[in-house]
């Protein structure tokens, strides 16, 4: 779909922390003197703040870049009702076309591409890999056309086993490659043997793709990025397609 290359940030669920990580990525990417972009290119459930409507997670991606950008480049398409993005759409009276979607994310990568732009976008998706984005295609079908290597964030606690494995599961039988998973504590510990197993359990099942980060509630993300270089996430972006693109469960080690 573009020249330029990017991640693409799924989850396995809602309220993972997609942004959190997202953020924290830009972030460091930015300190490391790289020109990053960043896009969602849909947001659906806005807050009101002095009368005007307001789309946190796009805030939140701005605010990594440490540079104000129009708010169009970043989230093209937006909704106000706290709902997946067709279902907000058919409420508002306009069904929403996936090619609406690709126009939108091309134009906003093809704004972020142009002269002195970015080298690299960070592409956080809505939602789990399969939640519907537009009329018959979800968010997997973006990733496909965009064909930007995943990262998969999950949580740490009990049920992630499931969650995470389908995901990457969905993913490359569609030929998506993943780049790794974050374990993320995006709520407080309530099954401290769950999360102190889940890391072996999960690393067993996920073959050849690697857990990159186990995040406890409440840790500094962007601090252990910053001290880890060897999550490279620009060669992360860069991960080749030899050997990804099989259909398959991935095997039990």
């Amino acid at each position: 779909m573009t020249g330029i290359r990017g991640l693409f940030v799924t989850g396995t669920d809602t309220g993972v922390g997609k942004t959190r990580v997202s953020s924290a990525i830009v972030e460091t990417l930015v300190a490391q003197g790289e020109r990053v972009g960043v896009l969602k290119p849909l947001a659906s459930g806005a807050d009101r703040v002095d009368g005007q409507l307001r789309w946190d997670d796009t805030e939140r991606l701005i605010a990594a870049l440490g540079r104000d950008v129009p708010r169009d480049r970043v989230t093209p398409i937006t909704f106000e009702a706290p709902l997946a993005p067709p279902v907000a759409a058919r409420l508002a009276g306009e069904p929403l076309a996936f090619d609406r979607v690709l126009e939108a994310t091309r134009a906003a990568i093809a704004w972020w591409a142009g002269p002195g732009g970015a080298e690299l976008m960070v592409v956080e998706g809505v939602g789990g890999l399969l939640c519907p984005i537009a009329e018959r295609a979800t968010a997997a079908d973006l990733a496909i056309a965009l064909d930007y290597p995943l990262l998969v964030v999950a949580r740490r606690g009990l049920g992630t086993l499931n969650h995470t494995i389908l995901t990457v599961e969905a993913a490359r039988s569609r030929g998506l490659r993943v780049a790794g998973v974050v374990l993320n504590g995006s709520e407080p510990t309530v099954d401290p043997m769950a999360e102190s197993t889940n890391p072996i359990e999960l690393s067993r099942w996920l073959g050849e793709i690697p857990l990159l980060l186990e995040l406890p509630h409440g840790s500094d993300l962007t601090a252990l990025l910053r001290s880890r270089p060897d999550l490279n996430w620009k060669g992360r972006a860069a991960l080749p397609r030899t050997g990804w693109s099989e259909a398959g469960r991935p095997a039990p080690r």
